[in-house]
């Protein structure tokens, strides 16, 4: 019973082990999920002929801007709460600068009449910089203006557009570097590529031919021949119009899209359960302490038993060293009634155990019963081997 409540703590530790080891990896993989990031485009106008009215007379400060016609464009966006999500679960949202990784704006605007610059771009750099919720571009000016707004994300996992020649076989357009690597693997195994000696080489059918470039490929080169197919993914774009001779509307242009970013709920909650509670480990310490009494009180029982075979082997010997002819004889006609009373024949025909004898339970309550068993046994299980 003990060896095998040892085998279970074994086979109970190795699971929890696995288990903890599969969490934790999956912590270092970033879980990650698809979230919608709305973007807001609006603008504002000040200075316009229909703002002054009849104020023409008013005097320009070329300083503070006042009295010159002029609009103000703004691309705002934040990330939009999952639907029936628990309060506990919520995180401070990420601010929207983080979701970009370059931006560029273009003003379509006679560049004579606007020396100023009619292309903006807002790169993400290398240190530290301060996220955002949105940004500002004003400009002088009275004229409807066209602006597009390019937009490239920063997602988690990063993003790859599929080439057409690796896409239509494994049917995906876009996916991260691990997705079409996993996915290829996928369609591998599934038609059975991979070879059945060399489990490292993987054979190429008519579809993946082109691609390998040859008729068998190493396991290993499988990233470097995705690499190849993989290209930036185009820039999300956005159109939006300045009339700064109406009034600007009273709600902002929004526009959904769809970005990858890691999973920050489900990540703290995976921490948590891996993190052990001070409950949980009172109480692995004290099954810990009530196994180790166990073994203790099962060594005291092992000692105890040897040394009870020990008395006994003592005893024997010593009755033998006294009188070798005396204790063998004695031994002798011992087994003779052992062999007597599991037989029930003999010389005597069991006769030499009297009837009175076998009716007292005590009889068989005497030494040699137990001696007559182990013999017994040992012949038994002697025949088994």
């Amino acid at each position: 019973m003990y060896q095998s409540l040892l085998e279970m703590e074994r086979k109970l530790d190795w699971t929890m082990t696995r288990k903890r080891v599969e969490v934790q990896d999956a912590l270092s993989r970033n879980p990650t999920t698809t979230r919608t990031l709305r973007v807001f485009l609006s603008h504002s106008v000040s200075g316009q002929s229909w703002q002054v009215g009849d104020a023409e007379s008013e005097p320009v400060n070329f300083e503070t801007g006042q009295g010159i016609p002029a609009w103000s464009f703004k691309v705002e966006g934040r990330l939009l709460e999952l639907p029936n999500q628990r309060s506990r679960d919520k995180v401070v949202p990420r601010k929207f600068s983080t979701f970009i990784k370059r931006m560029i704006v273009e003003l379509d605007r006679d560049p004579s009449l606007y020396p100023d610059g009619n292309i903006l771009e807002w790169p993400r750099t290398q240190g530290v910089q301060p996220a955002l919720d949105g940004f500002t571009i004003r400009r002088t000016g009275d004229q409807p203006t066209r602006i597009r707004v390019i937009i490239h994300l920063e997602q988690t996992p990063e993003q790859y557009k599929v080439s057409p020649e690796l896409g239509n076989v494994l049917g995906i357009k876009e996916e991260s570097r691990i997705g079409v690597i996993q996915t290829l693997w996928n369609y591998i195994k599934i038609h059975g590529l991979q070879d059945k000696v060399d489990r490292r080489r993987i054979k190429a059918d008519d579809h993946l031919r082109p691609i390998f470039g040859g008729d068998t490929v190493v396991f290993q080169q499988l990233p470097e021949l995705v690499n190849r197919y993989l290209i930036p993914p185009d820039p999300v774009i956005l159109h939006y119009t300045i009339n700064p001779m109406v009034p600007p509307p009273e709600r902002p242009q929004a526009w959904d899209i769809e970005v990858k970013m890691e999973d920050t709920s489900l990540k703290s909650r995976m921490a948590v359960m891996v993190q052990a509670t001070k409950d949980s480990t009172q109480d692995l310490s004290k099954l810990d302490d009530e196994l180790c009494l166990f073994f203790v009180f099962f060594q005291i029982a092992l000692l105890t038993q040897s040394l009870h075979n020990a008395h006994t082997k003592r005893v024997f010997l010593q009755s033998f060293a006294e009188d070798p002819t005396k204790f063998i004889q004695n031994w002798l006609e011992s087994q003779s009634r052992d062999l007597e009373s599991i037989l029930g024949s003999g010389p005597s025909e069991g006769a030499t155990i009297r009837a009175e004898e076998l009716r007292r339970s005590d009889f068989f309550r005497l030494p040699w019963v137990e001696e007559a068993v182990a013999i017994q046994e040992g012949m038994r299980l002697s025949s088994k081997q």
